[in-house]
């Protein structure tokens, strides 16, 4: 595939205007969770990555919160959401492994199960709009819609 048909692809979205709503939710979550691992690192940054395992804490947590933070806001524009939530799927399925898995093994299915609900909402977001692209209210559409628009 050549540049300008993975950009096509890239832009490309059949979902409706209403995608938005994911959008939203995903983007305003991730954005709100990167800031907080720089204004709380005891809590939720280096200090919560350290507890629950993840190696070099104080490099991790401020790389995954930068990571969220701008694909948090790509996401929210509408701008280049494919790849934005690329980082964000992995980063979920980190989470859920590294603190709903061990939650599941001590507790049982019901307690990960409520402890995961946001996680499995972010996650299953996110894989929404990598298949179907952030939607008619989107900077990627806007985009697309100029690029067919301009004369070659």
């Amino acid at each position: 595939m050549n540049g300008v048909g993975l950009r096509e692809s890239l832009l490309a979205t059949g979902a409706p205007a209403a995608t938005v709503l994911i959008r939203l939710m995903v983007g305003l979550v991730f954005l709100s969770e990167g800031i907080q691992k720089f204004i709380r690192p005891d809590d939720v940054g280096a200090g919560r990555f350290a507890k629950i395992g993840i190696p070099a804490p104080e490099v991790m947590a401020p790389v995954v919160g930068a990571f969220e933070i701008v694909c948090g806001a790509l996401v929210l524009l509408g701008l280049l959401t494919r790849l934005a939530v690329i980082p964000l799927i992995v980063i979920m399925v980190v989470a859920i492994t590294t603190t709903k898995v061990p939650i599941f093994l001590r507790e049982g299915f019901w307690e990960m199960a409520h402890e995961s609900r946001t996680d499995y909402a972010m996650l299953l977001g996110s894989i929404y709009l990598l298949v179907v692209g952030p939607g008619a209210r989107s900077l990627d559409a806007l985009l697309r819609r100029a690029k067919r628009g301009a004369p070659r």
